[in-house]
Formats: structure tokens, C-alpha cells, sequence
């Protein structure tokens, strides 16, 4: 198993650079960082005038920059514990050595072992919550940075302030962290994503869940353009920003992955340090129609979007090693991808892989995207992520409704695989044997093995 890779790809340099000419980056294929890299706290540096952002040696995109092997383990970064703050509850047992959220600790055996023989065919796992048999319910603060965007025009004019407060009450109304009626009870969509995979062995009294709280609004200057080094040192000039209107009169932004990469690890910084994020919860950042897209080559050519990521944030100098878990997610006003990715899509998508897979370390059998012929020269991960399998689906989302008030609002959360779709057995242990949820009719058997 690989260790950890953490790109250094920011770096002032002194070049001349090429004017820029790369076209607005097209809509059509949404997806989300499959795993970022975690990031150690002490190298991050804030930026200081002109952005100038260097491309690693061997790198020609910058697309997957900040990503980690799909088949790989996350390692171990972490920090020095803070202080329990008010409401945030406890319970459940934690790994030794680590000041984090309440996690518990499984494993499962795969019949598909010999594509995984290191692990002689059994797979451990670490999820955030309690442990399912002994029942109770873990309450985590679901810390959340509100954050809007000022874009700046060439001469730093402001081209357009994009506020996320318009969409603030109806993210904190959503599935996501609002009670909604599913077959495994009334409750919130991560925990219902969990009842479900252990439903057959669970006390009835077991749920994991979030309590919303913004503890942040800010607004962060985008530059129009920045100079991108790529590794033969030619130097291009670079747009960080394009937009367009969305369906319901906001405005979607689509922004360069590495400048958004630099900001938004800034701002998680500046958020610890602050103490509006804490290790005992769950912790976000949310944007307003913010989508990510990458430079592929020295034409500028471009490709889009990524919609969101999960990931944690580490100290390796302090004991006990905590980790701080955290997410980026934007609100999707529709129109923008096809038909029923909108609203909480995305945040949906990674609440529910953060409390699967909080540390990106739980490895499973090398799976094949669902829909692709097995003997095909197919993208294949080995990772505990239940979002992924479904974002290449059409039918990906389900419609839930709910009533706040005098007002109706249809969300669109992400249907997700189960664990039981990753283990590769003929049938599941899961509610009803089924392998994705809450729609349990998207996957109908468990996860094709990667051909060799």
C-alpha cells in the first residue's frame, strides 16, 4: 500500500508569462475528487501578491493535483486535541492515540481476495459513529464556514459578488441535516445511509448525527488570472474564473481547481485557528454554484467540473494526534447539470462518504464504475467511497420532500452505495438486501471486481 502524497505545487517564481486564450470550461460531465490528499497543517502558506502556481515535475494537468491514489491508504498526519466545545457530545469510542470524531471499527471478508492478497481477503473499516450493535446516539456539530466569492475584474474592479446567504436556510433545511421519512426511520440522509447498511445488526437506538451550526461567513477575492509554470517552464496566463447565469438568477462559477485548492486550504487554516473548526465534529466549507475545473494542457485546453470533496486536516508534531474531518461542498441551483443534480447533490454525496470513509483509508476489492462492460479498458478504485459508484448513473438522485412551515421544497440528495455493494457477495446483509440507498432499485447486485 503507497503511503500519502502531498503536492507542493505553490511556488512564487519570477517568469515572464504568455498571454492566455483557454475557452470556458463545458458543464456536461460533473464528478467529485475521488480522495484529496490530507493536508498537514504546518506547510501551509498563505499566498503574498501575484499568484503563481507551479506544476509539479512529470505533471501536464492540473487535474488530480491534490488527490490521493484511489488505492491507497491515507497514512497518518495529525494535531494536538482542543477543548470539547459546548454541544458537542462524545460518545462512542475513539481510535487510541487519536483526537478526532467518535469513530467505530469494522471489518468484512471478500470472496474476491486474491485481488487483494496483502490483505488475505479481509477488509477493515473505520466510520464515524458508535458501534451499531451497542445502539445510543452519537451527536457531532456539523461546523459550517459560509463562504462567498468576490471576483475581480483585470485591474481589480470587483466583476461580481456571488453570496452563499441566499441558500443558508435552505442548506440547513435539507435532508442532510433535517429529519425526513425513509423505510429505516425518520432521521437525517448520512444517518439514514448507515441504518441502512447495518440495519440487521444495529440496537434500534443507533444514529449518528449532525447538528448544523455556521460558525464562519467570509468572502474570498478571486483574481481574473494567474500565471500557471507548467514543467518545461513555459509560463501561460491563465483565467481563474468564468461565469454564467443560472436557472433561478444566481450566478455559477466556474474556478481554476489549483487557485481554489490555495484559498480554500488558507481558509481551513484560518478557521482552526480560530476555533470554528474542532476535531470532535464534522466540519465544512460551503460555496454558493461553485465548480471546479482544470487546466489539461499547455493549450489551455480545459475539462470540468468537480462538484466536491472530503478530506481531514492533520498536525504531525502534536500528541495525541488528532485530525480535524472536512468537507467542500456547493449549493446546485438547477439547470446547471443535467436534470436532478442541485441543491444538495454534492453535500449529500460527501456527508455520506465522510462518515463511511472520515480518513480515505478504508480499502476495499478494486471495483469497476457501474454500467461499464468488465472486459473493457475501464477506471476502476478501491476505495470505501459511496458516492462515487452512482455519479456515473442517470439516475443518481432521489427527489425528497420536505415542509418548513408553510413552505415546500423538493431536494435531490445522491442516492449512495452500501457497504454491502463493496464487499462483492451475492447477496447483502443490508435492509431488504439491498446495495444502494435510499433507492434501492440503482444497484441491484454488488460491485463488479476490476478486471486484472
Amino acid at each position: 500500500m503507497k503511503g500519502p502524497r502531498i503536492f507542493l505545487s505553490l511556488l512564487l517564481l519570477g517568469i515572464t508569462a504568455t498571454s492566455f486564450g483557454q475557452k470556458k470550461p463545458s458543464t456536461t460531465n460533473e464528478g467529485y475528487v475521488r480522495l484529496k490528499t490530507p493536508v498537514n497543517v504546518n506547510v501551509v502558506k498563505p499566498p503574498s501578491g501575484a499568484i503563481r502556481l507551479v506544476l509539479p515535475k512529470g505533471a501536464t494537468t492540473t487535474r488530480g493535483l491534490v488527490l490521493m491514489d484511489s488505492n491507497s491508504g491515507s497514512g497518518g498526519f495529525f494535531r494536538a486535541g482542543a477543548s470539547k466545545p459546548e454541544g458537542e457530545d462524545n460518545h462512542g469510542p475513539n481510535i487510541t492515540g487519536l483526537d478526532t470524531a467518535p469513530t467505530f471499527t469494522g471489518a468484512f471478508a471478500s470472496p474476491f481476495n486474491a485481488i487483494d492478497p496483502f490483505l488475505n481477503g479481509v477488509f477493515p473499516f473505520v466510520m464515524i459513529g458508535n458501534q451499531p450493535l451497542l445502539g445510543g446516539t452519537t451527536e457531532l456539530n456539523a461546523n459550517i464556514t459560509a463562504v462567498s466569492l468576490q471576483l475581480l475584474n483585470p485591474d481589480n474592479s470587483v466583476f461580481a459578488n456571488v453570496p452563499f446567504k441566499p441558500f443558508e436556510d435552505l442548506t440547513e433545511d435539507s435532508p442532510v441535516f433535517r429529519d425526513a421519512n425513509y423505510s429505516v426511520g425518520r432521521t437525517q440522509f448520512g444517518d439514514a445511509i448507515q441504518r441502512a447498511e447495518f440495519f440487521n445488526m444495529m440496537e434500534e437506538s443507533w444514529h449518528t448525527r449532525l447538528n448544523p451550526r455556521y460558525v464562519n461567513r467570509v468572502a474570498l477575492q478571486i483574481p481574473f488570472s494567474v500565471q500557471l509554470v507548467f514543467p518545461d517552464n513555459t509560463v501561460k496566463t491563465v483565467r481563474t474564473y468564468f461565469t454564467q447565469p443560472a436557472a433561478d438568477g444566481s450566478t455559477v462559477v466556474f474556478l481554476l481547481d489549483l487557485v481554489f485548492n490555495l484559498l480554500d486550504t488558507n481558509q481551513v487554516i484560518n478557521d482552526i485557528n480560530g476555533g470554528n473548526f474542532t476535531t470532535k465534529a464534522v466540519n465544512y466549507h460551503l460555496y454558493p454554484n461553485t465548480f471546479l475545473f482544470s487546466i489539461v494542457d499547455e493549450q489551455l485546453d480545459t475539462v470540468c467540473c468537480t462538484l466536491g470533496f472530503h478530506t481531514y486536516f492533520l498536525d504531525p508534531t502534536a500528541t495525541p494526534q488528532p485530525r480535524w474531518i472536512y468537507a467542500f461542498a456547493s449549493w446546485m441551483s438547477p439547470g446547471t447539470f443535467p436534470p436532478g443534480v442541485q441543491d444538495v447533490t454534492a453535500l449529500s454525496h460527501e456527508t455520506s462518504e465522510l462518515l463511511n470513509d472520515p480518513f480515505g483509508n478504508n480499502i476495499v476489492p478494486t471495483w469497476q464504475f457501474p454500467g461499464v462492460p468488465a472486459n473493457d479498458n475501464v477506471d476502476c478504485q478501491a476505495n470505501l467511497e459511496t458516492g462515487d459508484p452512482i455519479e456515473v448513473l442517470p439516475n443518481e438522485t432521489v427527489p425528497i420532500v420536505t415542509r418548513e412551515q408553510h413552505e415546500v421544497f423538493t431536494y435531490h440528495p445522491q442516492t449512495e452505495a452500501l457497504l454491502q455493494w463493496f464487499e462483492n457477495g451475492a447477496t447483502s446483509n443490508a435492509i431488504g438486501g439491498a446495495f444502494s440507498y435510499p433507492n434501492t432499485t440503482v444497484l441491484t447486485h454488488s460491485a463488479i471486481p476490476c478486471p486484472l
